[in-house]
């Protein structure tokens, strides 16, 4: 006990050289923020508080960041004896050390506990392997096509010509902003969800897929892929510092000599942000492609459209007509679509045989006729409402017996219930569907 709680309390000034009044303690005592686990704030940090005013004449730190606890995925505290430890070293064996770092702390706010678990490891693994993918493809884009000093300059200064471009680059410049304000506020899992959004999303799924079209051409994003990717990987290094260090060493190789002048990511300066370069019409404008897209897609997984199969659709638009009309072929080959872009004056009144999505700044129209096999998807709908409509009268006559009702638990009879509504929207909307069908 003695050596336990005497020596914590000691700990912040008697490392430093204590009693002796070393230059280590001159600098470094009092240090700033102390973090620790809610639990032993009156254990540990207390104690330090108490031995620090009394050996020092002054408090050890001014800020204390709690963190909360690592829990099973039930919630229950880990012990031993109940056999529901995580082992670390076995989970960085088999999912690696940056994924279990990026299962603690992703998504976590001060305090807080968190339910660790395999779904979280897995997530961990599956971003990092993400962002090796998304490394890879630039670095061997880079062995084909090499970029200038001059080029990736020019990215990180100074507005792009390309809309998508542009996009990507305010984009990671917005996030850049995020990212700090969330840092100094000790948001870490917040900040990290952020980074992970973009990488995962904007630039790998987006802007990724939007611009291999254009590498090797006159226009080609090269440039760009390389600055987002170098800045992205030292954004996300105090997070996950294996593998980003990793690319970022493989990057610097094939990038001109000088471009980065570090020797490791760990000591290259964190990103700051250009706010010249944040850009609301870019923005604007990706954003609504990207919603036309995600709105053919649905169609197409809703309607059981054959992935190698193209559909048509017509696209209304007003203020975007010229910029979205410029991306026809973005979103026809990334929904598989052969598109029209016309303005909404030109919309047609009747739209019955048609899957009509509205979205912010536009209008998708795709006519069933083409797309499906009208026969065979009424056959299908009928099919499935015939099973639902059992399915309904079944847990209607069900939820109707005082038997059960009076003896069942009530989370029984509550999921009996929420089955039941959604059984019944269900139904509802394939009745819209038929009615579209004709």
């Amino acid at each position: 006990m003695l050596d336990t709680w005497f020596s914590s309390g000691l700990w912040p000034h008697s490392t430093l050289g204590w009693p002796d009044q070393t230059q280590d303690l001159k600098y470094f005592y009092p240090t700033s923020v102390m973090e620790t686990g809610y639990d032993i704030l009156f254990f540990w940090v207390a104690r330090m508080i108490m031995m620090g005013i009394e050996d020092k004449g002054d408090v050890p730190f001014r800020v204390v960041y709690l963190h909360g606890l690592i829990r099973d995925e039930k919630g229950e505290k880990m012990s031993k004896m109940k056999g529901n430890v995580l082992n670390p070293l076995t989970a960085i064996d088999q999912y690696g050390c940056d994924a279990l770092r990026f299962a603690l702390t992703t998504g976590t706010a001060p305090g807080n506990d968190l339910n660790m678990g395999q779904h979280r490891l897995e997530a961990g693994r599956n971003f990092a392997n993400k962002i090796w993918n998304a490394g890879r493809f630039v670095l061997t884009s880079l062995e084909k096509e090499p970029v200038s000093k001059q080029a990736l300059e020019k990215v990180a200064k100074s507005k792009l010509k390309e809309t998508e471009d542009r996009w990507i680059v305010s984009r990671l410049n917005g996030l850049i902003i995020e990212v700090d304000k969330l840092m100094l506020d000790f948001q870490f899992g917040e900040a990290e969800s952020n980074i992970h959004d973009f990488l995962w999303g904007e630039f790998c799924d987006w802007y990724i897929e939007i611009c291999k079209q254009r590498l090797g051409k006159e226009n080609s994003p090269m440039p760009v892929l390389a600055y987002i990717l170098e800045t992205s990987l030292r954004l996300l290094h105090p997070f996950m510092p294996f593998i980003t260090e990793e690319l970022w060493q493989n990057l610097k190789e094939r990038l001109p000599q000088g471009t980065l002048t570090s020797p490791a990511l760990i000591v290259a300066p964190y990103p700051k942000a250009n706010e010249k370069l944040i850009d609301p019409d870019s923005e604007r404008v990706m954003e609504a492609v990207m919603d036309i897209v995600r709105s053919l897609r649905n169609t197409r997984a809703e309607y059981k459209v054959d992935i190698g199969k193209s559909i048509e659709a017509t696209v209304y638009t007003d203020s975007l007509l010229s910029e979205i009309k410029a991306r026809t072929d973005i979103i026809g080959r990334l929904a598989k679509t052969t598109l029209s872009i016309l303005p909404r004056e030109k919309r047609p009144t009747n739209d019955d045989k048609a899957v009509v999505s509205v979205l912010k700044d536009a209008e998708v129209v795709v006519p069933l006729k083409g797309m499906v096999d009208i026969d065979a998807e009424k056959a299908r709908l009928a099919k499935e409402m015939d099973i639902l409509e059992r399915e309904i009268v079944r847990l209607t006559q069900r939820l109707g017996d005082n038997q059960f009702t009076s003896k069942a638990p009530a989370p029984v009879i509550q999921k009996e219930k929420n089955r039941l509504q959604e059984y019944e929207n269900k139904i509802a909307r394939m009745r819209t569907e038929l009615l579209q069908l004709g």
